[in-house]
């Protein structure tokens, strides 16, 4: 249940920490300096997707709603209706400060 899965997947780029037949774990276990695979892996995250969407103006926005007016015994009500359709997501935004990765094995802070 929840989590994000990324130790089943077999790359855990984090020495000291993950499965239990670990061969990083001679007394290694808060060092980042050596990691296991062949890429460089940092704790930090730079970049993210984004939750925003372009619409067909160009206007950027979470969410986006039309204006539309129902005729009801008489009497006009106006009433928002939501567009889902023809959006463009944001794609990558880089991040102003970076975050540290939420799978990184090191306690920051013990109380």
């Amino acid at each position: 249940m929840g989590g994000s899965g990324s130790k089943s997947k077999g790359y855990w780029p984090f020495p000291g920490s993950g499965s239990g037949s670990d061969p990083a774990k001679e007394g290694n276990d808060q060092s980042v300096a050596r990691i296991r695979c062949s890429r460089n892996a940092t704790p930090f995250v730079f970049t993210r997707r984004s939750s925003m969407f372009f619409d067909e103006d160009g206007d950027l926005a979470h969410e986006f709603y039309e204006e539309t007016i129902v005729t009801k015994n008489g009497r006009r009500r106006a009433k928002l209706k939501r567009i889902q359709k023809n959006l463009i997501p944001q794609g990558i935004v880089k991040l102003d400060h970076p975050c540290i990765h939420v799978d990184f094995p090191v306690v920051l802070c013990e109380l």
